[in-house]
């Protein structure tokens, strides 16, 4: 049977990444001076304005508008109407509502059974969280994510350095896969969309394209002759980023996740501290899907979770195997459970989320890398006791 898959990727000067890079750059530089904090900053940019919106409550003094300053000048904005010294930013702060705090500070069963640290925290909302891991990539990430996540980085790279001295921060790229019988067979489609100066050709950023980011990063053993490239398909790409369209901290969430390879809960991660669990439990559900597939327990694994505001453990655990589990799914959702502590303070604890490691996520995906704390496979030996 033969199926054909896409995901989408995007650079980190694309409207909506430029608020997620600020979002979490600020976030970080919050967490450096008080790990403590409360955070839940957001960005929207248009043309030539910024506004950086949330609730942030923190023993930190942060320059908001010095630091969105410094991330857009980071990404390459140093020309048009959103450039780092010209554009105009508003900043809208204000301190976590102590409705919401009285949840997260002590959680439904600390005030009502005590117990240990770990049930000190409640979920700081609602809501239901996915993970997932597959066997398509050493990274055990789906490949067409991977392929468009590095397409991408990639079209980056060869603009910072100076390979490609006409391009510009904005760009989107989509890789499709064709897969029979559920491997991946070629990649069928590649769409690479770049940000430019008026000078060059179409022709010239064409052919660039080809040598320098498709054929740098697509396996030469799974592209054809029948495989089909586009190259700014619409003929010109000179307006970009935040000039040429609004961008908004956490409207990319299939990018940032798995490429639609699974289902998404609906919370966004960027500028949100790890005591929002649309955040952290969707870390630890990718942190528990990767350890399971690579100690063999399912070659494909899709974990939800799903919280009470409030509330120290989830209200459910549900767990799709796709069919490829070496147990049934009711199974796997009890060695979860058995296996691994949900509770936030927990998960925070586990994965050291307390630290200013969010602004590495912002861009090329939050999934699939070495150094994050969330890819780290060291449940491997515990869970192989369940085969």
């Amino acid at each position: 049977m033969r199926k054909f898959f896409t995901s989408e990727s995007v650079t980190e000067g694309h409207p909506d990444k430029v608020c997620d890079n600020i979002s979490d750059g600020i976030l970080d530089a919050i967490l450096a001076s008080d790990p403590q904090a409360r955070a839940a900053v957001e960005c929207a940019a248009a043309f030539d304005t910024l506004l950086i919106m949330g609730e942030v409550t923190t023993t930190a003094n942060i320059d908001y508008e010095a630091k969105a300053r410094e991330i857009i000048k980071e990404i390459g904005y140093d020309f048009g109407t959103f450039a780092y010294d010209k554009c105009k930013i508003i900043v809208a702060i204000h301190t976590q509502s102590p409705d919401i705090a009285m949840g997260v500070n002590a959680s439904l069963e600390k005030k009502t059974e005590g117990g240990d640290a770990e049930n000190q925290l409640g979920a700081g909302d609602q809501g239901m969280m996915f993970g997932y891991a597959c066997r398509e990539t050493k990274e055990l990430m789906p490949l067409t994510l991977s392929l468009s996540h590095r397409l991408a980085k990639r079209l980056t790279d060869v603009r910072k350095q100076g390979v490609l001295t006409y391009l510009r921060p904005d760009g989107k790229t989509q890789v499709t896969v064709e897969y029979v019988d559920g491997v991946a067979k070629r990649v069928d489609t590649v769409v690479v969309s770049t940000q430019h100066d008026e000078e060059v050709s179409q022709e010239q950023i064409r052919a660039d394209m080809k040598k320098y980011v498709i054929d740098e990063i697509i396996p030469e053993n799974l592209m054809d002759e029948n495989t089909k490239i586009y190259v700014n398909p619409t003929g010109r790409f000179e307006i970009g980023g935040p000039e040429g369209d609004s961008g908004l901290t956490g409207r990319k969430i299939i990018v940032d996740t798995y490429g639609g390879r699974c289902a998404h809960g609906g919370g966004a991660f960027s500028g949100k501290d790890p005591t929002k669990v649309d955040r952290s439990a969707a870390y630890y559900c990718r942190y528990i899907a990767k350890n399971m597939v690579a100690a063999g327990l399912a070659d494909e694994l899709e974990i939800q979770v799903a919280y009470a505001i409030g509330v120290a453990k989830p209200v459910s655990v549900f767990v799709d195997s796709h069919g490829t589990g070496k147990l049934d799914d009711e199974t796997l959702a009890e060695v979860v459970k058995k296996e691994f502590d949900l509770r936030p303070y927990a998960i925070i604890r586990d994965l050291d989320l307390r630290k200013p490691v969010f602004k590495k996520t912002a861009a090329y995906g939050h999934f699939g890398y070495k150094g994050f704390s969330w890819e780290q496979t060291d449940r491997v030996d515990a869970l192989k006791k369940y085969l």
